[in-house]
C-alpha cells in the first residue's frame, strides 16, 4: 500500500516543514474539508486556497492523521489517545503538538 500524500512547505521524507522541523514533528494531518494531508495547518493556510475546517467528534472515526516515519493512518481518536507515539512503529511525536489540538479537532 503506497502512502497517503502530503502536503507543504518544504517537506522533508517525513513529513517536517518549513514551520515545524523538530525530530518529533513527524505528523501530518488531514483535513476535513479537503481530505488532503497537510504537514502542520500554516501549510494548509498557504496551499490550500479555501479557509480550514476541524474534525467534528461525529467523524473521529475517520483517518485524520499520519505517521510521518512509516506512513500509519490513524483516526481522530486514535491520534488523540496515542500518548505522542506511533502505535504502529512506536516514534516519537512532538508533545507540544496538543497546544494545537484545537486547529485541528473540535473539543
Amino acid at each position: 500500500m503506497s502512502r497517503p500524500s502530503v502536503f507543504g512547505l518544504d517537506l522533508d521524507g517525513e513529513t517536517r516543514c518549513r514551520h515545524w522541523h523538530s525530530p518529533r514533528d513527524i505528523v501530518a494531518l488531514r483535513l476535513p474539508c479537503c481530505g488532503r494531508y497537510y504537514a502542520c495547518r500554516d501549510c494548509h493556510d498557504a496551499l490550500a486556497g479555501h479557509p480550514a475546517r476541524v474534525w467534528p467528534r461525529a467523524a473521529f472515526d475517520q483517518p485524520a492523521a499520519l505517521c510521518g516515519a512509516c506512513g500509519h493512518e490513524m483516526s481522530a481518536a486514535v491520534y488523540l489517545a496515542c500518548a505522542d507515539r506511533c502505535p504502529a512503529c512506536a516514534a516519537p511525536f512532538n508533545p507540544g503538538c496538543r497546544l494545537h489540538r484545537h486547529l485541528y479537532f473540535e473539543g
